[in-house]
């Protein structure tokens, strides 16, 4: 049984930012600029997560790379490969991300556009709003451009295998990023699908389902996190338990009870879980029937929330 106020690890990359506000006022000490954040657990002797959440803030574009499936991440030595989705919490005008390419390619004409650079102009790349979502399946070429700030929850894998750098001396991975690339078009993204006045479905899949989840102020929930479970403040505040939480910061639980209370501006966070074991159940579309004088249910493929609705004038907002 576990609720934890999640511990926050700031990582230094050269296509990081200075400022990391309203997200947190983490930097490191000497000074570098930060990429991502990286939500921990806090107990030291805790065991360690299947799913790693994070933040990303980008002032240049990412590599172009991919990532492997399990089977591939296993022949390593790896205990898995890293499927990934994003939500953009903040976009500068243009911004864009890249996913999948504009044509299928052979894998020697993928090989001939990482070396001549052309891969830049054969990856299909979008623009962004706040409040868009983006899955990506292991073996998708992808990259992120500057201006951005997402979230990201993942398998819990740091095997990424970059294929083009923009210039950066960092080491690439050509080889092996060519043998688990999908070397062709991704699909057109996700289409979120509302739950609940409150839960938006906006991702599942055998590793995670991630959800937003907007209370109006005063709001109630209550999360039996019968799974590994984590939340994100992404706009407003709460009190989660025994703890205050507000813009970027995160809480984990698991085979515990969560109870959540919106502050006065209400609260949107994030939630991802883990054993859904494919697609979430047609259930979760459906509203559950309000128990007599009680609140309304609502059955997760992992955990039991139910919702206590805020008085008859609370303003529900969300980010879309």
């Amino acid at each position: 049984m576990a609720i934890e106020l999640a511990r926050v690890q700031a990582l230094p990359k050269p296509w990081g930012v200075a400022d990391l506000r309203p997200w947190s006022k983490a930097s490191p000490d000497d000074g570098r600029l930060v990429g991502e954040l990286w939500y921990e657990r806090s107990g030291g002797a805790a065991s360690a997560p299947s799913l790693l959440l994070k933040l990303l803030f980008t002032s240049q574009p990412l590599s172009i790379q991919v990532h492997p499936d399990d089977a591939y991440a296993q022949s390593m030595g790896l205990a898995c490969g890293k499927t990934e989705a994003w939500y953009i919490l903040s976009a500068a005008p243009g911004a864009k991300i890249a996913l999948g390419l504009k044509e299928r390619l052979t894998s020697r004409q993928l090989r001939e556009a990482v070396d001549d650079g052309s891969i830049v102009r054969h990856i299909a790349w979008r623009t962004v709003l706040p409040g868009d979502a983006v899955f990506v399946p292991a073996g998708t070429v992808h990259a992120i451009g500057a201006g951005l700030v997402i979230a990201e929850i993942q398998q819990r894998s740091d095997a990424t295998f970059r294929m083009f750098d923009f210039g950066r001396k960092r080491d690439l991975h050509v080889a092996r990023a060519i043998a688990v690339a999908d070397a062709g078009p991704a699909d057109g993204g996700l289409k979120p699908k509302r739950l609940t006045d409150e839960r938006t479905l906006l991702a599942s899949n055998p590793h995670f389902a991630f959800e937003r989840i907007v209370l109006a102020p005063g709001a109630a929930l209550s999360l039996e996190s019968e799974r590994e479970t984590w939340l994100l403040v992404v706009n407003g505040s709460a009190r989660t338990g025994k703890f205050g939480v507000a813009i970027g910061d995160a809480v984990f639980a698991q085979l515990d009870r969560v109870e959540v209370q919106a502050g006065r501006d209400g609260m949107v966070c994030l939630v991802a879980y883990t054993g859904v074991g494919g697609p979430v159940p047609q259930r979760l579309a459906e509203p559950g029937a309000a128990d007599a004088g009680g609140p309304e249910e609502m059955q997760l493929a992992t955990s039991l929330a139910r919702t206590k609705a805020a008085p008859a004038n609370g303003h529900v907002g969300t980010l879309l």
